[in-house]
C-alpha cells in the first residue's frame, strides 16, 4: 500500500486534512485507533456535550422561564434515557458523516493503533493483533489530546470521572464537585447543575476561565452563581477517598492553610488536556517533542523529514476548528499550494448559559504587550430583541488600536455569543476597524445590533445607551 499521505487519527484536524488532500489529488489514507471516525470531539467531546447541554437548557427554561412568556406547564420530568439516547444519537449521526465523507472522497480508512517505525512508513496494529505497513510519502500526526491527570487521584470513571465519564453517568448525581474551572469543568458542570445536582467548582487559581478576558468571566461567574454554581477558588484538592456510591474531597487553599473536606456523589477531574502520543514510536524516530508538544515550523514540519503535525499534539489552543484550519493549510502546503492559518484570528466559545465567545487579544494580553488601545461596550440589557426574549444578561466588548482603530479582540457574553463572534472575526481577517463595524448595516431587531452598538461605543458614539 503506497500513499502520497497518511493522516494519523481522523479527528476534525485528521479528517478534515485527509478530505482536503484528497480533493487535491493526494492519494490518501487514514489511521484510527477508535472504531469510529471523528476523535474525541466528535465521540466524547465537543459534539456529546453540546447534546447535554442544549437538553439541559430546555430542561431549566421549561421548569423556570416559559411562565413569564405565558407558557403555562406543569413541573417538567426528566426521562434520563431519553436524554441520553439524545446524545448517543447525535454522536452517531456525526461519525458516520464522517465516514461518509471519507470514503466519497476516497481516503482509504485503516482501523488499529498507528506507529512510525520509519519516514515514510506507518504500522497498523490492529484490534486482533495483526499488523500492516502502509509506505507513503508524508505523514501527518493527527492524534489529539487526552484528559490530564490529578496527582494523587485515580479516574475510575465511575465516582471519579474525566470528561468521557461524565457523559456517560447513569443519573444526575445528588452532590457533584468539578476541579478545575477551565471550559470543560463549567460546561459539564452547567449541565448536572441545571438537572438537579448540588454543584460546586474548585479551582487552584483565584479566578474562572484562565486567559479569558478578566472583565468578562467576573461577570460570568456572578451569573453562574445566581444560577446556582458554587466556587471555592484559590483552592487545591490534595486527596479523594471514594467508597461504593460516594467520595470525600479534602480541599486546602493554593496558598495553605487549613483543609476541610467536602463530600460528593461525583468527582469531575477537568484540570485541562495534554497531547496524545503514546506508542507513536517518535522518540526512536528521533522526532523533537518539548513539554510533550511535537515541536514543528512554520508549515507544520517536525525536525524529521516527511513527517508533520497539527492539532493538539502542537502549539496552540486546543480547539478543534483551529486543528481543521492546520488540516487544510498542510494538504495544501503538501499539494503545492500556500497553506496557512492566522493564529490571531481564533475565536474560543464556552458554551455555557449564557456563552462566552472571545476573539483576538484579551485587555489584559494588549496591555502586556504595551498596546493602546480603545474599548467599546454595549449591555444586552439595552438590546430589543434581547429584551423580547428575555436573554438581557451580558454585553458585547470591542477592543480597538488607540492610533489605527483596527479592531484587535471582540469579547461577548450573553444567548448566542458563539454566533454572534463570528462577523468579529471575518472583521479582523480582513483587517478591519471599529469604525468599518460601526458603519455595518445590521438588521433590527437583532442581538447583533449589539456588537455594532459596542463598536460605536468605541468611539462613545452608541445610540441606545
Amino acid at each position: 500500500m503506497s500513499y502520497d499521505l497518511v493522516v494519523i487519527g481522523t479527528g476534525p484536524g485528521g479528517y478534515v486534512c485527509a478530505i482536503r488532500a484528497a480533493q487535491l489529488g493526494l492519494k490518501t489514507a487514514v489511521v484510527e485507533k477508535r472504531k469510529t471516525h471523528g476523535g474525541t470531539c466528535l465521540n466524547i467531546g465537543c459534539i456529546p456535550s453540546k447534546a447535554l447541554l442544549h437538553a439541559s437548557e430546555v430542561f431549566e427554561e421549561v421548569a423556570h422561564d416559559v411562565g413569564a412568556l405565558g407558557v403555562v406547564v406543569g413541573k417538567p420530568k426528566l426521562d434520563f434515557a431519553a436524554l441520553m439516547k439524545h446524545k448517543d444519537e447525535t454522536v452517531g449521526a456525526n461519525v458516520q458523516g464522517v465516514a461518509f465523507l471519507l470514503k466519497k472522497n476516497k481516503v482509504d480508512a485503516f482501523f488499529g493503533a498507528g506507529s512510525i517505525p520509519a519516514a515514510g512508513k506507518v504500522e497498523v496494529t490492529a484490534e486482533d493483533g495483526s499488523k500492516q505497513v502502509l509506505e507513503t510519502k508524508n505523514i501527518v500526526i493527527a492524534t489529539g489530546s487526552d484528559v490530564t491527570p490529578l496527582p494523587g487521584v485515580t479516574i475510575d470513571e465511575k465516582i471519579v470521572v474525566s470528561s468521557t465519564g461524565a457523559l456517560e453517568l447513569g443519573k444526575v448525581p445528588g452532590k457533584l464537585i468539578v476541579v478545575g474551572a477551565g471550559v470543560i469543568g463549567l460546561e459539564l458542570g452547567s449541565v448536572w447543575r441545571r438537572l438537579g445536582a448540588e454543584v460546586t467548582v474548585v479551582e487552584y487559581l483565584d479566578r474562572i476561565l484562565p486567559g479569558m478576558d478578566v472583565e468578562t468571566v467576573k461577570q460570568f461567574q456572578r451569573i453562574l452563581e445566581k444560577q446556582g454554581v458554587k466556587f471555592a477558588l484559590g483552592s487545591k484538592v490534595t486527596k479523594v477517598e471514594t467508597a461504593k456510591s460516594a467520595a470525600k474531597v479534602t480541599v486546602e487553599p493554593a496558598a495553605g492553610g487549613e483543609a476541610k473536606t467536602l463530600d460528593a456523589d461525583i468527582v469531575l477531574v477537568a484540570i485541562g488536556r495534554r497531547p496524545f502520543t503514546e506508542g507513536l514510536g517518535l522518540e526512536a524516530l528521533g522526532v523533537a517533542t518539548e513539554r510533550g508538544q511535537i515541536v514543528i515550523d512554520n508549515h507544520f514540519a517536525t525536525n524529521v523529514p516527511g513527517v508533520y503535525a497539527i492539532g493538539d499534539v502542537v502549539r496552540g489552543p486546543m480547539l478543534a476548528h483551529k486543528a481543521e484550519d492546520e488540516g487544510v493549510a498542510i494538504a495544501e502546503i503538501l499539494a503545492g499550494q500556500h497553506g496557512h492559518v492566522n493564529y490571531d484570528v481564533i475565536p474560543g466559545v464556552v458554551y455555557t448559559y449564557p456563552e462566552i465567545a472571545s476573539v483576538g487579544l484579551t485587555e489584559e494580553e494588549l496591555k502586556a504587550k504595551g498596546i493602546a488601545y480603545k474599548s467599546g461596550k454595549f449591555p444586552f440589557t439595552a438590546n430589543g430583541r434581547a429584551r423580547a426574549m428575555r436573554h438581557t444578561d451580558g454585553f458585547v466588548k470591542v477592543l480597538a488600536d488607540a492610533a489605527t482603530d483596527r479592531v484587535l479582540g471582540v469579547h461577548i457574553l450573553g444567548f448566542g455569543a458563539g454566533e454572534m463572534i463570528h462577523e468579529a472575526a471575518v472583521l479582523m481577517e480582513f483587517g478591519g476597524s471599529s469604525e468599518d463595524l460601526a458603519r455595518t448595516c445590521h438588521a433590527h431587531p437583532t442581538m447583533s445590533e449589539a456588537v455594532k452598538e459596542a463598536a460605536m461605543a468605541v468611539e462613545k458614539r452608541a445610540i441606545h445607551m
